[in-house]
């Protein structure tokens, strides 16, 4: 009994591995507008999704003067011109303090594929911001279309 419990921790530790490492080298799929409607009773702060576009909306987005850019790739490997913070998608909660106290600034999120800065997204939404967009496909996009990264 105490081997199989031990063979289940083994392969389950196993798979986290693999989905860790494989999580941020996979492409991003866009969200589209066919996404099923939040369960009825949640709040629609939490239903909200950030809006995913391509590079070239992506550079129309960002060069909005008062729109907040922010690189949540970790670790880090550039940024698109123009970034005004970076912080990791998984420290957006713990970090708040360094986004903006008005909900309502719209922010502009990305990392490296797209799989951090749709979490960083969505928790960016969970924590209220109405304008949140994400570039799909990520900084990977952003290059095969041409543009380039700056380095700090």
């Amino acid at each position: 009994m105490l081997s199989l419990i031990l063979n289940l921790s083994v392969l389950v530790a196993t798979i986290g591995a693999v989905l860790t490492i494989a999580g941020c080298g996979s492409v991003a799929q866009p969200l589209t507008s066919s996404t099923p409607p939040p369960p009825t009773g949640q709040s629609e702060a939490v239903a909200r999704a950030p809006r995913s576009v391509g590079p070239q909306q992506f550079a129309e987005v960002i060069a909005a003067p008062q729109r907040i850019t922010i690189n949540v790739h970790v670790p880090y490997e550039g940024d698109i011109a123009g970034t005004d913070l970076s912080i990791p998608f998984d420290q957006i909660d713990a970090q708040i303090n360094r986004l903006p106290t008005v909900r309502s600034t719209p922010l502009a999120v990305y990392c490296r594929t797209g799989r951090m800065s749709t979490i960083a997204g969505i928790t960016l939404t969970k924590l209220g911001y109405h304008d949140v967009v994400e570039l799909a496909g990520g900084m990977q996009a952003w290059q095969q279309s041409g543009r380039t990264l700056v380095w700090r």
